[in-house]
């Protein structure tokens, strides 16, 4: 089954203030590595609005520069937090005869959540890179606790048939390509 990588919102503005954000991009680049490796589609997901810190443009906006993007990767531009709302990624996933996806990035109670159950429903089994996802502390819980829960919740989900395999960066593997 062909993998894709999806690597969402991990962009100046939002890495400042996500939490262990280098050690997260160090295993997101660890992972594309891998798929490149194996012949595997790498797509960045780059969130755009039309004012603000991801205002197109701004280099906020941009993808953060210890992110390995290579020319031969697919940046998909979105303004919502479903990376397929409004956007080429589902007819780019075609094109490319993808079958399941490995989801990484930023935030994780937002774009890679809504995302993650989007591709779900899309009919996408998804591998989330359990330790491949950061946020930020929201005033209610800790980042480490955002992404524990989401961990656990998108891991739980059943009802679309199609489910979310949890695996941390050192144990994924693109047909026979170890990350």
């Amino acid at each position: 089954m062909k993998s894709a990588v999806l690597v969402i919102d991990v962009q100046r503005a939002v890495c400042e203030s996500a939490f262990a954000v280098q050690a997260v991009i160090v295993r997101i680049n660890a992972v594309l590595r891998s798929a490149r490796a194996a012949g595997a589609p790498v797509v960045f997901i780059q969130h755009a609005s039309s004012d603000g810190p991801l205002e197109r443009g701004s280099p906020g906006w941009e993808l953060a520069p210890e992110l390995d993007v290579q020319p031969a990767d697919t940046v998909v531009g979105k303004t919502a937090a479903d990376a397929f709302h409004g956007t080429v990624l589902q007819a780019t996933l075609e094109v490319l005869a993808v079958r399941s996806l490995v989801i990484c990035g930023l935030q994780s109670e937002f774009c890679v959540d809504t995302t993650t159950r989007r591709a779900l429903g899309l009919g996408y089994p998804v591998t989330l890179l359990a330790d491949g996802h950061t946020t930020a502390d929201n005033g209610v819980l800790t980042a480490a606790q955002i992404i524990a829960h989401h961990n656990r919740t998108l891991a739980d989900i059943r009802s679309f048939g199609p489910r979310v395999t949890l695996a941390p960066a050192h144990e994924i593997v693109f047909d026979g390509a170890a990350a």
